[in-house]
């Protein structure tokens, strides 16, 4: 790994350990050092989270208009100022201030981060940075929660506030480190031609049928993904009647195995179609979940905890096939002068389901637990039987993470002159398919005269420019 790459994973883990340090312990702090009940901290921290919904579309536009990586950065010092302000939150109106900013960064740090892998990495390189960054943030969690049980054993104020401004400042050091990650040359030239479309806000996204069908098919897979933290611990605990320990060795088993699996998977999965990986991890997830509806008929007790276990497993197993895929197919199939846009809308599949999990899982739960699994499975299902229908709507460039004609032998290095006979180049593939898929017309040859030609790296907004 170079220089660069070592830095952008570098910052990744020590966000994430930040992030890892504050995430258990948010309730707390609040009730802990401002002494309000319980739920009116709760009501509080849901309201301003409802903030993130607002500086999700914001977010794309300024990523465009400005480029990913000062969107990051830009971020990352918007949430540093906001936790240093913590130890002077008192009441509900100044708690109510830093936690919408807090909200506003969290809100545009998706969007911003897959745009700025995307703008740095292509092909099969774009999927393994990503793989990269799921394991590292998982351990990164993992060791922040341990750090911070450690700091909370001294059950002092002075504990909270350190927890608070350690994340203030790994926001600050993940900031430094990204900015000094030299943007590519391609991705100067698409931000200018994104500040020049910016003008047309979402209505080309809207009008992107194929992107927004791939949307809304990732809406069932995203429920899933919040049966770990929302469900399982009250279908754990109400329904199968077992002790809440259980609920957290589960999600041991996903978090280390995420951290642990995450990277060699991805790795010999960038020879598959991400469409086709994508459809076996949401079937993988299926069959987790008809585990669990099987679970609750009333088995004897050591089944039961053989079978949580397993289906966990398996669960577990569907996470590490769908999540980089996933995410390197969005980001792949957005345009490369509108991807800030394209991802900030991608995002609400994400943004949506996690808001509504709360209410929609536990009240599925509290009709019939057979009820809740079956529905996820249907609905997962669903959306693989629509990814099936895009896949052949989809850019090729987005289906394979690697294809005989992308060729990378170094930074800023063109693509090889392919035949005429070859596939065309990310940029012709990318743009001819989502005109055809508007009902536009397509658009001339960036070469004119010779269509068969790959595109150069200053013409081409999805090849590599840093190498990583």
């Amino acid at each position: 790994m170079t220089k660069v790459g070592r830095r952008y994973i570098v910052g990744m883990a020590v966000d994430a350990t930040g992030n890892g340090m504050y995430r258990p312990v948010s309730l707390l702090y609040f009730h802990f050092v401002t002494k309000m009940p319980l739920t009116r901290v709760g009501i509080v921290l849901t309201s301003a989270a409802l903030l993130a919904l607002i500086s999700n579309p914001v977010a794309g536009m300024v990523i465009d208009a400005v480029g990913a990586r000062a969107s990051v950065v830009g971020g990352y010092l918007l949430r540093a100022g906001a936790f240093t302000a913590f130890p002077f939150v008192h009441n509900e109106w100044t708690m109510f201030a830093v936690l919408a900013v807090v909200a506003l960064g969290d809100g545009s740090y998706q969007p911003s981060i897959q745009s700025f892998v995307a703008a740095t990495v292509a092909g099969a390189e774009r999927d393994k940075l990503i793989a990269v960054q799921r394991s590292l943030r998982n351990a990164g969690l993992g060791a922040g929660g341990l750090l911070a049980s450690v700091a909370l054993a001294a059950g002092t104020n002075r504990a909270f506030y350190a927890i608070v401004l350690t994340n203030a400042a790994s926001f600050v050091v993940a900031a430094i480190l990204i900015r000094s990650i030299p943007a590519p040359s391609h991705a100067r030239a698409t931000t200018a031609s994104g500040a020049m479309t910016s003008k047309k806000g979402y209505r080309a996204v809207v009008r992107d049928r194929v992107f927004v069908g791939l949307t809304l098919a990732n809406v069932p897979v995203a429920f899933g993904y919040m049966v770990l933290s929302v469900v399982l611990p009250v279908f754990v605990t109400q329904h199968l009647k077992e002790p809440s320990s259980l609920a957290g060795a589960l999600y041991a088993v996903n978090t280390i195995g995420i951290a642990a699996l995450q990277v060699p998977i991805s790795r010999r999965l960038t020879r598959y179609r991400r469409t086709r990986v994508a459809l076996a991890g949401g079937m993988v997830f299926v069959s987790s979940f008809l585990v669990f509806a099987g679970l609750d008929i009333g088995v004897g007790r050591p089944v039961l905890l053989a079978g949580v276990f397993f289906a966990t497993a398996i669960f577990t197993v569907g996470e590490l096939l769908q999540g980089a895929t996933t995410s390197a197919l969005a980001a792949s199939a957005a345009p490369a002068q509108a991807r800030g846009r394209y991802l900030a809308f991608y995002q609400f599949s994400w943004a949506v389901p996690s808001a509504l999990a709360p209410a929609v899982l536990t009240g599925l739960l509290s009709v019939s637990a057979a009820l809740l699994w079956l529905v996820l499975a249907g609905g997962v299902a669903a959306a693989m039987a629509a990814l099936v229908l895009l896949e052949q709507k989809l850019p090729t460039d987005a289906v394979w993470p690697s294809t005989p004609d992308r060729q990378m032998d170094g930074p800023s290095s063109d693509l090889q002159e392919p035949s005429g006979l070859e596939k065309p180049s990310a940029l012709q593939t990318q743009g001819a398919t989502v005109a055809a898929r508007n009902g536009e017309a397509l658009p001339p040859s960036p070469h004119p005269g010779s269509p068969g030609r790959a595109c150069q790296v200053s013409d081409c907004g999805g090849v590599q420019g840093v190498r990583l």
